[in-house]
């Protein structure tokens, strides 16, 4: 059977998303105290000027993804619904939430995973030409028709790819 098309919705940014990851944040502080080791925003929505699915990215830092009773029952009691397992991919947990519409990503401490996302936010929070390149990667590739959300993302990967090369050989990584 043919799978459906995905369309992928780009809005500019907005001004909100950061005071939307602010109240994330804090019900995940409060669903999980200790146990949430890092909370931070990324993607599209985490970079002041970006375009972006109206989604917030979130990246969780648990001790341990394979010992979910100790973080699951909180975030699904915290309105976080779980999507998705990925135990070879960093051990990544993927949960959903609404009002905002929320990817919440939940990976083990000292993940790459985490620091290869911060990288590639902060560095297009600081360097204008390569938001902008990324920026219209997006808004071209969403004017495709895609298998799914998933097959979009891959698509970006090339141009990821060599913003990465620059931001980490500008870190002295």
């Amino acid at each position: 059977m043919e799978q459906p098309l995905a369309s992928i919705a780009l809005v500019d940014y907005d001004p909100a998303w950061p005071a939307q990851f602010e109240r994330i944040a804090a019900r995940l502080r409060a669903a999980l105290g200790e146990a949430a080791l890092a909370i931070e925003h990324v993607g599209s929505t985490s970079v002041p000027g970006l375009a972006a699915k109206p989604v917030i990215d979130v990246n969780l830092a648990v001790a341990d993804t394979a010992h979910e009773a100790g973080y699951a029952p909180q975030l699904e009691a915290a309105g976080f619904a779980f999507a998705l397992r990925e135990p070879d991919w960093f051990g990544h947990r993927l949960f959903k939430g609404q009002a905002p519409a929320v990817n919440l990503h939940v990976f083990p401490r000292d993940c790459p995973e985490l620091q290869r996302m911060r990288v590639f936010r902060d560095w297009l929070r600081a360097q204008p030409a390569d938001r902008e390149r990324y920026e219209r990667t997006k808004r071209a590739l969403a004017q495709q028709a895609w298998r799914s959300t998933q097959d979009y993302a891959d698509a970006k990967s090339s141009v990821v790819g060599e913003i990465l090369v620059r931001a980490t050989a500008s870190n002295g990584r």
